[in-house]
């Protein structure tokens, strides 16, 4: 039984691997059931090791690897499809030759400053419709969601979803 769940679990695991390199990074939930799988990997590792059969063992301990670094590859594609999605550099740049866009001015908020995370839940006054950036393309800031906005919280910006109140990315010292 042992060796069908890790065949089936080396198959499931290999498929992405030899996915067309056109297609797209594993999803976070594709990702998070990789590493529970690992984890099974593991635990049966461990017990085969109780049981005695070094033979068993070392071809397991080599299927663990394999899938760890599976898991690793899957999480480094994620990351740059995320970062190509985002744009990371396009404001950047921009914002070096227009730095008077970028300008702070005089921009002050009735409340004190608070370095936000990504995944965090505010209170509907940081994100009301005062702090809104109504032109964000002029910034060249990716476009909003659906039910998201781009909102100024003194220099960082946030995108914020403004349905459930939760930051979902964080821009740190945009304005100068």
């Amino acid at each position: 039984m042992r060796k069908l769940i890790a065949a089936a679990l080396i198959a499931t695991v290999a498929m992405p691997v030899m996915a067309p390199a056109a297609a797209s990074a594993q999803s976070r939930g594709e990702i998070r059931r990789d590493r529970q799988d690992l984890r099974e990997e593991r635990r049966e590792l461990r017990d085969a090791r109780r049981n005695g059969s070094q033979r068993e063992v070392r071809r397991e301990r080599r299927d663990v690897r394999e899938a760890r670094r599976d898991v690793r590859e899957s999480r480094r594609d994620y990351r740059e499809d995320r970062n190509r999605r985002w744009g990371n550099d396009d404001w950047r740049r921009y914002r070096s030759t227009n730095r008077r866009i970028y300008a702070r001015g005089n921009w002050r908020a009735p409340f004190r400053y608070y370095g936000f995370r990504a995944g965090v839940r505010i209170a509907p006054t940081y994100y009301g419709s005062r702090y809104y950036i109504s032109d964000p393309w002029r910034y060249r800031l990716p476009p909003a969601g659906r039910y998201q906005r781009w909102v100024r919280h003194y220099d960082d910006v946030l995108l914020v979803d403004t349905r459930r109140g939760y930051v979902v990315r964080v821009i740190r010292n945009f304005f100068w």
